[in-house]
This record gives structure tokens, C-alpha cells and sequence, in this order.
């Protein structure tokens, strides 16, 4: 056991060494090579046209060259499409007949059955190998058919997944296996491959392991050997429960699957449900939608039925995320029509500070006329009733443009939530709602405040920088109007004196106010307790 886990630790050490990618960079590079599989398709086709037209080139009484031309076909859909490939053998036995060639009539039988086989077709697969004679085949063709007949019963201890007919089934593939190994050169791919898979099935994990790494560290595969061998590889770790390197392994298999454009496979099948026991739900439903297109275009019988297996599993949980973001999009529009109302009322509540402000220099006037004995006194209330009077003016306009453009954004946003609810886009919507950025929104409101301010102050940061030494004036950076020290008292020449007011404008503590407060009076040249009455006296436009 040690040996077996020493190995799958290199084994993995070596699949990281030689992918940088991280899980997730990997999953992106196969949904890039996902998109990509209609320029692979393509090229597919356009080599069957080409082996096509070769074929019907051929002359009819030229039936070996058509044999060969056929065979070349069959290769071509065996992978590809089941309907193509079976036509392709049958014209195979066909010829195979008119030539009065026993081993190629043999050999068309195998195609046949491979055929069959990779689309589920357990019985009729039996009944095309079970005529063949092997002693008069030719070594190549004798090793092809007991690799199909090894394969054949591990499919069908698969499909069984029982504890008393899959052992048997087990059993008799590991028989044909080794009946096979003995006619495939000991160097070639088939030899190692079959090997390794015969050693999986026998609980010999470690050879098996030492087998594929061969094949995967040889470098001259084709694409669909490499599918092949890193799919199988990844059953030993599923095994050992090393998940994520079995995502990765099978993550190269079904890119090389689709660059090979083989649609008869099982990688992105099995991805899919690793990726779904991870909670990778997206994922999972993404790459199950592409194992069913495989399994349809190719007519993989066997694997639909594994796809509508799990697909209910992975589309319920898909449905519970989308409820669990519909509530949260529920929620924030509750919190959304509470904020809509607070505005409401604080534009109530300003509206009535106008009312009242208005009665009070009625009120003011009256006086006026009445007390000329007092016209001095009255005169600067009025001043500064004046300029109270332009500064709140001034502050309404702010406060009606802001909440103007913030009930357009409401309303814009409001728009974007209902459509993509209807649509049923709920990234969509996680994106609009991850874009809401409300320290940019603060940021923006106080930027306004600051140029509105400003507008009523423009000598408000010389006056202010007046009171202190010449080392300790506030020096602003390139871009801003005020900074936090300096908005601070300008809250206060507003008239807005409570510690706690103004943290709550800042997004302080009421400390860290009231800190800010005392270490800027300490720098002045003034004494503290006059230092705010200055700060009063700075005078508006």
C-alpha cells in the first residue's frame, strides 16, 4: 500500500509539474476548447469528404482497394458517429465476402462489434464476435479480438454493477486481456495500455499506475490515445479519493477528446459528476449538457442512460441555487423601497425646515418694523439668516439633483432585476448586484458635497489654513477639493456641531471625530476654545 501511495504522490507531483494550471484555469481552458469544438468538427468532416470521395473513386472491380478505402471510413466514424460507422462495416463485410477472404471477413466482424459495442448493443455485439474463428487470423487481428472480447465483458460487468455476475464478467475479460497481450508487440501502445487496464481490474493499482505513466510520459501519443489513458488513469485516483487530481486528468482527457473530435466517450460524463460531488453545480450542468450532445450526435445507447442518471441530480441542485439568488434579489429589493422611503421622509422633513424657515423671517420682518431701536442687531440676523438661507438653498438643490439621479438609478436598476428575473439569468443578476459599489457612491456624494460647499466657501481652505503655522497648513493632493480634517469643519461652519452627526456623515466613531478634532485646534494658532468661533466667522460668497 505504501508503494501504491508513494506513487500516486509522484504521479501527481508530476501531473502539477508539468500543468501550471490551477484547477480553475484548467476548467477555463476547457470551456475555451469547448468552444472551439465546432472548428474541430469541422475539420473532421472535411477529412471524411476527403476520404469519401477517395472511396468512390475506386473502381467496382477493384474490390481490395475498395476494402481499404472503406476501412479507412470506418476509422474515421468509429469514434465519431455510430450510424456512419456502422454502415462502413457492414459495406466492410460486404466486400469482405465478394474478396472470399476469411481473415478480412473476420476483421470486418471485429469493426462490427467495436461498433456495436460503443453504443450499447450488448447482445448484438456478442452475436457478431461469437462466429469468428481465430486460429487461421492473423496476429494484428487475433489481438484485436480478444482485446474487443475483454472489453465487451468489462462493459457488461459495468453495466451489471453487481456483486455476483460483474466478478464473472471481470474474470473472463481478464482472460481475453491476457490472450490479447500475447500477440501485441510487447512496445506498442495497445500492449501497455490493455495491460495496465487488465492490472485496474485485478487490484494491481501500482503496476497499473507505472503502466500509464509510461504511456502519458512517452510524448508520442495521438490525442485520442492520450483521452484514453489519462481517463482510465483517473479511475485509480477516484478510487483513492484524490479528487482534484482526477479532474485534472480528466480535464485532458476530454480536450484531447475534442480535438480528436471523438464523441464517443466518457470523460466529460465522469468530470461532470466529480465536479457536482465538489459543488461545482455550473460546472457540472455545463459539461453534462455537452456529454448528452456527445452521447446523441455519436447514438451512445448506454450512455444516455448514465447521463439521465445523474442529470435530474445536477439540475435540482442547479434550481435550488437559482431560488436561494431569487430570494436574495427579493431581499434587496426590500432593503432597496425601505431606503426609497427613508429619502421620502427626509425630503419631508426638509420641505418642513423650509416651511419653518420661511416663517421665521416673516417673523424677522415684522420685528423689523417695529423695533427700530434694535435695526443693527436685526440687520446681522438677517445676514445671517441670509446666508443660512443660501446655504440650505444651495444644499436643497444638492440634495434634489442627488436624489434625482439616485431614483434614476433605482428605476434603471429596478428595470435590469425584473427582465433578468424573467429571464432567468441569475449570473446576470449576481452581476448586476456585485456592481453596486457603495464606497464609490459615498466617495461620489462627498466629492458633490465638497464642490457645493465650496461654491458657497470658495475662501474656506485659505481662511482655515490662516489659523495655523506655516508647517502645519493642510496641503491637498492633485484631484481633491477637501479632505477629511478639513471636511470636518466645514460640517461644523454649516452648523452642525454634534460629534456624533458628523461621524455618522464621515463613517467615523464619534472618538475618532472628536480625536480628529483636538489634534487640529492643538496645531492652530489660536486658542482651542476660540479656534471653532473662527472657524464660524469664514465668511460665504
Amino acid at each position: 500500500m505504501w508503494k501504491l501511495t508513494l506513487s500516486l504522490f509522484l504521479t501527481g507531483t508530476l501531473l502539477t509539474a508539468r500543468s501550471a494550471e490551477t484547477p480553475d484555469t484548467a476548467l477555463l481552458s476547457l470551456n475555451k476548447t469547448i468552444q472551439s469544438v465546432p472548428v474541430f468538427d469541422a475539420a473532421k468532416e472535411e477529412s471524411i469528404r476527403l476520404l469519401r470521395l477517395q472511396y468512390l473513386k475506386q473502381p467496382s472491380e477493384d474490390i481490395t482497394g475498395r476494402y481499404h478505402a472503406a476501412l479507412q471510413l470506418f476509422e474515421a466514424y468509429k469514434v465519431f458517429h455510430y450510424d456512419s460507422a456502422f454502415h462502413y462495416a457492414k459495406q466492410l463485410s460486404s466486400l469482405a465476402v465478394e474478396l472470399n477472404d476469411p481473415p478480412r471477413l473476420a476483421e470486418a466482424r471485429i469493426k462490427m462489434a467495436f461498433t456495436l459495442l460503443s453504443s450499447g448493443l450488448f447482445k448484438e455485439t456478442l452475436d457478431s464476435l461469437g462466429d469468428i474463428r481465430t486460429a487461421a487470423l492473423p496476429d494484428s487481428t487475433r489481438a484485436d479480438y480478444y482485446a474487443l472480447m475483454g472489453r465487451y465483458y468489462y462493459d457488461l460487468a459495468d453495466f451489471d454493477n453487481d456483486a455476483y455476475h460483474s466478478p464473472l464478467y471481470n474474470q473472463k475479460a481478464n482472460g481475453f486481456i491476457d490472450s490479447a497481450l500475447l500477440y501485441y508487440p510487447k512496445e506498442g501502445f495497445s500492449y501497455n495500455y490493455f495491460r495496465g487496464l487488465k492490472e485496474i481490474r485485478s487490484g494491481k493499482k501500482d503496476s497499473a499506475l507505472t503502466d500509464f505513466r509510461r504511456l502519458l510520459e512517452g510524448g508520442n501519443l495521438t490525442d485520442h490515445q492520450v483521452a484514453i489513458v489519462a481517463s482510465t488513469l483517473s479511475d485509480i485516483y477516484i478510487q483513492n479519493n484524490q479528487t482534484d487530481t482526477a479532474i485534472q486528468l480528466l480535464i485532458q482527457a476530454a480536450m484531447a477528446d475534442i480535438r480528436s473530435s471523438t464523441k464517443e466517450t466518457a470523460a466529460i460524463f465522469n468530470l461532470s459528476q466529480l465536479l457536482y460531488r465538489k459543488g461545482d453545480v455550473k460546472s457540472a450542468s455545463d459539461y453534462i449538457e455537452q456529454a448528452i450532445a456527445d452521447a446523441t450526435f455519436y447514438g451512445a445507447r448506454q450512455r444516455k442512460v448514465q447521463v439521465s442518471a445523474i442529470l435530474p441530480l445536477i439540475e435540482g441542485e442547479k434550481l435550488k441555487r437559482v431560488e436561494a439568488e431569487k430570494k436574495a434579489v427579493v431581499t434587496y429589493a426590500v432593503i432597496t423601497t425601505l431606503l426609497l422611503l427613508l429619502v421620502l421622509a427626509l425630503a419631508f422633513i426638509i420641505f418642513r425646515q423650509i416651511a419653518r424657515l420661511k416663517a421665521a423671517k416673516l417673523i424677522i420682518s415684522e420685528a423689523h418694523s417695529k423695533e427700530q431701536a434694535i435695526n443693527h442687531e436685526l440687520q446681522v440676523i438677517n445676514e445671517k439668516l441670509s446666508e443660512a438661507n443660501s446655504i440650505k438653498e444651495a444644499y436643497i438643490g444638492y440634495f434634489f439633483n442627488v436624489n434625482a439621479a439616485f431614483f434614476a438609478k433605482i428605476e434603471r436598476f429596478k428595470k435590469v432585476i425584473e427582465l433578468k428575473i424573467n429571464e432567468r439569468k441569475m449570473d446576470e443578476i449576481r452581476f448586476h448586484i456585485n456592481n453596486i459599489n457603495v464606497r464609490e457612491e459615498k466617495n461620489e456624494l462627498l466629492k458633490n458635497f465638497d464642490k457645493v460647499f465650496l461654491k458657497l466657501f470658495p475662501g474656506f481652505v485659505e481662511q482655515f489654513n490662516a489659523l495655523f503655522k506655516e508647517e502645519d497648513r493642510v496641503i491637498l493632493k492633485d484631484g481633491e477639493l477637501l479632505n477629511n480634517d478639513l471636511r470636518i469643519f466645514a460640517l461644523i461652519r454649516m452648523g452642525i456641531h454634534d460629534n456624533d452627526k458628523i461621524a455618522d456623515i464621515l463613517e467615523y466613531s464619534g472618538n475618532t471625530v472628536k480625536a480628529y478634532k483636538s489634534k487640529i485646534k492643538n496645531k492652530s494658532i489660536l486658542p482651542n476654545e476660540a479656534f471653532e468661533q473662527a472657524i464660524m466667522q469664514i465668511k460665504a460668497f
